[in-house]
């Protein structure tokens, strides 16, 4: 295999890693308009035209950017980064875009050519990221979801997420910096817009995680699920106890589709009592056989932005896609399900 075009050093560098792989690096055409356009892919004596887009770093936000607004009109693309993420490169396959990385990852699909290499995992702490969307960070992130048409002062944003400005700040710095926002006026008075909830969406649902989460399994008697989450959320709202129904049981609620409800989810804060909970709603500890379950994890940002449905308290719709995301039974075929019918996005 051998790619030769006009590109730079630290593309032909990153390329170079590919197994058996050849590059040379050309002087532009004169005609050519565009250089990532100066690219051909050498297999078994036969050349094909590529794209060639290189980027320092791909993660999930840019990945979808990326399958928005690839250019190159018909021409395969390949991807060439320093380091990507694991939802990136899941993102770009499924779009048919190439990817080649410097930390040993690629996945390319050419007419003669089917090469995936997945990295081995990188011993240590991973390097620092800037502003990972996690933990309140996180919250402001939902914020700017829950009101995509809303130009945003720091001050506003902050208090919307109940954090501090420079924690905002530092979140909008890093939106900015995907190119997520659309920024306005200068000084005290410049505002920011949500410019692309999908990809912000992928973002913050690649890189947000919930921190020691402690699972209390149970068993409630109840006709069906329905009928189980309707009841424990009664007995709940009676002990006046603060919870957010979560997971396949609520979004069968708002969105029909979603069938497979095999186990009822509740997030309840982190300082309740799950042995008072499961006393107050009339249900018993199990090991085995459980059809509903206590969540806690240490920051409560599985409540935040919280809201009322027909008598009960359910999380908001983007924590609810992100935890069914995580749900091993199917959810991330529910998940995409209710992004497309509910979030839309």
């Amino acid at each position: 295999m051998e790619f030769a075009g006009h590109f730079d050093a630290d593309v032909a560098r990153v390329l170079r890693t590919l197994p058996n792989a050849a590059v040379t690096i050309t002087t532009k055409a004169a005609d050519r308009a565009a250089d990532q356009r100066d690219v051909l892919i050498r297999v078994g004596g036969r050349d094909a035209a590529i794209v060639i887009e290189a980027k320092r770093s791909v993660n999930a936000a840019t990945a979808r950017q990326l399958a928005h607004t690839r250019t190159g009109g018909d021409l395969p693309m390949i991807v060439v980064a320093e380091t990507t993420t694991a939802d990136a490169r899941h993102m770009l396959a499924q779009h048919g875009i190439g990817l080649v990385d410097g930390l040993g990852n690629a996945h390319l699909e050419l007419p003669g050519l089917l090469l995936h290499v997945a990295a081995p995992r990188a011993k240590g702490r991973p390097a620092p990221r800037p502003t990972r969307l996690t933990g309140k960070a996180g919250v402001v992130a939902q914020a700017m979801l829950l009101d995509t048409d809303q130009a945003w002062h720091i001050q506003d944003l902050a208090a919307a997420a109940q954090v501090s400005p420079a924690l905002a700040h530092r979140v909008l710095a890093r939106l900015d910096a995907e190119n997520l926002t659309e920024v306005t006026g200068t000084g005290p008075g410049r505002t920011r817009r949500l410019a692309d909830a999908s990809a912000l969406l992928d973002l913050w649902a690649e890189e947000t995680t919930d921190r020691h989460v402690r699972h209390h399994t149970l068993f409630r008697l109840g006709r069906s699920a329905d009928r189980l989450l309707t009841e424990t959320a009664g007995a709940l709202n009676d002990a006046q106890l603060d919870y957010a129904a979560t997971g396949a049981a609520v979004a069968a609620r708002i969105a029909p589709f979603i069938t497979a409800v095999p186990v009822t989810e509740i997030w309840i804060t982190a300082t309740a009592d799950a042995a008072a909970v499961a006393s107050a709603i009339d249900a018993e500890p199990v090991t085995t056989g459980h059809n509903l379950v206590l969540q806690q994890a240490a920051d409560d940002i599985a409540l935040a932005f919280r809201r009322d449905y027909d008598g009960l308290s359910i999380v908001n719709p983007f924590r609810l896609y992100y935890d069914l995301r995580h749900d091993p039974r199917r959810g991330r075929e529910q998940a995409d399900r209710l992004r497309q019918e509910v979030l839309a996005l």
